[in-house]
């Protein structure tokens, strides 16, 4: 082994983990944005247990949040992603997926007040 190979080797197991960890990322990104689809057409369903249903699809140890309007739902997941090895606390990032939907529960109301 030479001495560029020796200094190139771990330069590259550094950039191949950190490539993981952005897949990674990117991943738990698509899975809030999925979780919070999932909510948001439950509870524009009305559906109790909307909440649940988009913890099913997060990513682990994620919080979600559903808002109720007038007119809307709104939920939101966010989640910890967390860097690789030690450097976890220092590369952590927070992501997060909002999705609105427009109320199903609330149509026949409207159309009974016609």
């Amino acid at each position: 082994m030479t001495a560029e190979t020796a200094v190139a080797l771990p330069a590259l197991v550094l950039l191949t983990a950190m490539l993981l960890w952005g897949v990674l990322a990117g991943a738990a990104q698509l899975r809030c944005i999925d979780a919070a689809a999932v909510g948001a057409r439950a509870a524009a369903r009305g559906e109790a247990d909307a909440a649940e249903r988009a913890r099913v699809v997060a990513p682990p140890g994620a919080t979600v949040r559903v808002v109720e309007e007038a007119e809307s739902v709104r939920v939101l997941v966010e989640a910890q992603c967390l860097g690789p090895g030690r450097l976890a606390a220092a590369l952590s990032v927070r992501v997060s997926g909002l999705a609105v939907a427009a109320r199903e529960d609330r149509v026949g109301e409207e159309l009974g007040r016609a």
